[in-house]
């Protein structure tokens, strides 16, 4: 059986990270499976832990009124799954929801950001691999705005 630091070097998520971190975060880190259509988490909740995807696809839903709950994203195998712990008040923004089964690496964040705080550079390390996906999402949110917006008249 693979230790959890194992598991996580297997991840790109850790590229080029070095080995005394993983180790260091791997104590933060436990296996986790969903089933299809079960609620990793919901809107509003405390975020007590985010996820490194291994095997499935997660919805990301939100609530607008006069459409209902839809999917603006969905995260996949080696995609990250939750910032809402590096921001207060840590509580999620929006619903995820396991497509089919999933598999993946919870971090319990209170232990991760103790960690960060302790040791500025394992802190900058993290945000490293969480900025880049945050921005990404922001362009395609950017995009599908876009698209619903595109034929409006000004």
């Amino acid at each position: 059986m693979k230790t959890m630091a194992e598991l996580l070097r297997a991840q790109a998520f850790v590229d080029g990270l070095e080995d005394d971190i993983v180790t260091l975060i791997a104590g933060c880190a436990k296996n986790v499976s969903f089933k299809p259509d079960e609620y990793i988490f919901r809107e509003g909740e405390p975020c007590e832990q985010f996820y490194l995807i291994r095997h499935g696809t997660v919805a990301l839903e939100m609530f607008s009124p006069g459409r209902g709950a839809f999917t603006f994203l969905t995260v996949k195998p080696g995609e990250i799954l939750g910032a809402s712990w590096l921001v207060p008040p840590y509580r999620w923004s929006y619903d995820a929801r396991a497509l089919e089964v999933t598999r993946a690496i919870a971090f319990e964040c209170h232990c991760l950001r103790d960690k960060c705080e302790a040791d500025h550079h394992v802190g900058y390390e993290m945000m490293k691999r969480f900025i880049p996906t945050l921005i990404n999402r922001m362009r395609i949110a950017r995009l599908q705005s876009a698209d619903v917006y595109g034929d409006a008249k000004t």
